[in-house]
């Protein structure tokens, strides 16, 4: 089975193709639709059964096609600063916005 390590958002996905990942919002001023192609040229790694092949730290040349499906908000993250006996207490949320990709080809 042909698989490709990439990594996008400072993390690093292990994938093939058909495969659906959730990543974090990939450009601040693009807008992208349903069906939108993506392309991901931060490729560590590629494997086709036969050969393998490891950038230091990216492979030059090397693409992740993907298709856009759809743009959502994860759960939320309740962050809480306590100290005791100086009445302290600070409440933050964070909602991170998420996408969620289908991968096309390697």
């Amino acid at each position: 089975m042909k698989f490709a390590v990439i990594e996008t958002g400072a993390k690093q996905f292990k994938i093939t193709e058909g495969t659906v990942i959730t990543v974090e919002k990939l450009s601040k001023t693009e807008e992208y639709k349903a069906g939108d192609k993506i392309t991901f040229d931060k490729v560590l790694c590629v494997d086709d059964e036969k050969t393998t092949k490891l950038g230091a730290p990216y492979i030059t040349g090397a693409k992740v096609e993907a298709k856009f499906i759809e743009q959502f908000r994860g759960t939320k993250i309740n962050i809480m600063q306590f100290k005791s006996k100086s009445n302290y207490l600070k409440r933050k949320g964070h909602r991170q916005t998420l996408q969620k990709v289908e991968i096309t080809k390697i």
